[in-house]
């Protein structure tokens, strides 16, 4: 065979295990059809992310009066908001580029398909053709954004996530159709740059999957900032109007037609295998994604499947976690999974984050749970910060074991690491409750929350028993 490892698709699963697997010295091959980086780095966790910063950094000088600092007139320049994350990403890809190389695997810049379970041809952009052959080959060719059979979901200003990140334009209205976390990130940001945001769901709630306490005070935060919610209601079609576009919905109430300029298609994304001919290869594809078993292993031997396009968690770091897991597999140095929880977080205003089981789903695994709940209203660095909304919530099982860790406020995307690792360690409130955080910081609430759960905690009340 020509190559130990042939990895199709260049994002974060991708690259992640070429790379681990020249570390630990396979021959690799890496193949991708557009960028390095894939839809995270290109359309989606980075530029998003900097639209949040800029969304955040927009909200905070209209807000600094607060903080007494004079500043008016501050406004939203979409082209050069677009020309940042254009940048971002472009930085970004240079330096996996450059890993790529460094670490002697091979990059092909062209579209993979199967010719049998042991060979992929390539085709280049200018025509030409290469077959190469690999003992081991991984499919990580991600996903693309999901739309419905809706009438009208192709009209002209009807977008999904991939083309709001390509254009410049920030619209003066929008009709979000999906309250999950891509319709909500995306609602916040556009909300704080000025556009007149409408969420439709088809759930009783947005971010349902998340934490009731998180859900139940989700809607009134967007509908505080301005963002109009709709839940319950199914949209039947999109229509051109005069204002632009019309959608038109079925809600709690009755028929809802709601007016925009523009309207993002945001209920999810679908694995991409288009041009794959995984059925040249004997893989199994199912609706989902790509079957694989837990060690993303697909019905062939020597085939795998790692990050969206296997239909499993749709995350950057799952994907990754994956590639180094297969990669260690196929040189022999498995590793394993290890006992960490997946951790999610959701870029809005305020941040969300999560790790491990939520409330209700710990009340059906184990008997006898406790909660605590720490307030950012009591956090002396979140009130010096101007950012005092949202709490940490904690969840364990009745030796105070945690089991779930979900915070709502500033800077959650990064607090949850600490969440992550007491769950994947499996420690509890007490062993915890003797780690010393600094005084002022945000780190401070999640301490609370932890020890509240043995009512140890100094600024809350105890926790409850359930």
């Amino acid at each position: 065979m020509e190559y130990d490892l042939i990895v199709i698709g260049g994002g974060p699963g991708g690259y992640t295990a070429a790379i681990r697997g020249a570390q630990l010295g396979a021959r690799v091959c890496l193949i991708e059809k557009d960028k390095l980086g894939g839809t995270c780095l290109n359309r989606g966790c980075i530029p998003t992310k900097a639209l949040h910063r800029t969304a955040e950094v927009l909200q905070n000088i209209k807000e600094s009066a607060e903080f007494g600092i004079r500043s008016e007139g501050a406004q939203p320049d979409g082209v050069a908001i677009h020309e940042r994350c254009e940048k971002i990403s472009s930085q970004l890809r240079g330096g996996i580029e450059q890993l790529v190389k460094a670490h002697g695997v091979e990059y092909l810049a062209g579209t993979g398909r199967f010719v049998d379970k042991n060979t992929v041809k390539v085709t280049f952009p200018d025509g030409a053709e290469r077959s190469i052959t690999g003992k081991n080959i991984i499919v990580a060719t991600g996903s693309t954004p999901l739309v419905p059979p809706i009438p009208g979901l192709d009209l002209s200003g009807v977008m999904t996530s991939d083309d709001l990140l390509a254009s410049s334009e920030i619209p003066a209205s929008m009709v979000v159709i999906g309250g999950g976390v891509i319709g909500i990130e995306f609602a916040s940001i556009y909300g704080a740059f000025g556009t007149k945001v409408t969420v439709v769901e088809m759930l009783p709630s947005v971010l349902a999957a998340l934490d009731s306490d998180i859900t139940k005070r989700y809607s009134a935060i967007l509908k505080r900032k301005g963002i109009d919610i709709l839940t319950s209601a199914k949209v039947n079609s999109v229509t051109k109007s005069e204002s632009g576009l019309k959608v038109s919905a079925e809600g709690p109430k009755g028929s809802v037609e709601i007016e925009a300029q523009k309207v993002l298609v945001a209920i999810g994304r679908k694995a991409e295998v288009s041009g794959l001919d995984l059925a040249a290869a004997g893989v199994v594809f199912e609706k989902r994604g790509v079957v694989t078993d837990e060690n993303c292993r697909t019905n062939q031997d020597g085939i795998y499947s790692i990050g969206d396009v296997n239909g499993g968690i749709m995350l950057a770091h799952w994907a990754a976690h994956q590639g180094i897991l297969v990669a260690e597999q196929v040189c022999g140095k498995d590793s394993g999974h290890g006992n960490s929880p997946v951790p999610g977080c959701i870029f809005a205003f305020p941040e969300i984050a999560t790790a491990g089981l939520t409330e209700a789903e710990a009340v059906k695994q184990y008997e006898g749970i406790k909660t605590s709940k720490f307030m950012f209203g009591a956090n002396g660095k979140a009130l010096a910060m101007g950012e005092s909304e949202g709490f940490v919530k904690v969840v364990a099982d009745r030796d105070g074991r945690l089991l779930g860790v979900h915070i709502m406020g500033p800077h959650a995307s990064d607090l949850i690491a600490e969440g992550v690792l007491a769950i994947a360690q499996g420690l509890t409130a007490k062993e915890l409750g003797k780690v010393i955080h600094a005084h002022p910081t945000l780190g401070e609430s999640l301490h609370e929350a932890i020890e509240g759960i043995e009512g140890l905690a100094i600024h809350q009340a105890p926790a409850r028993k359930r």
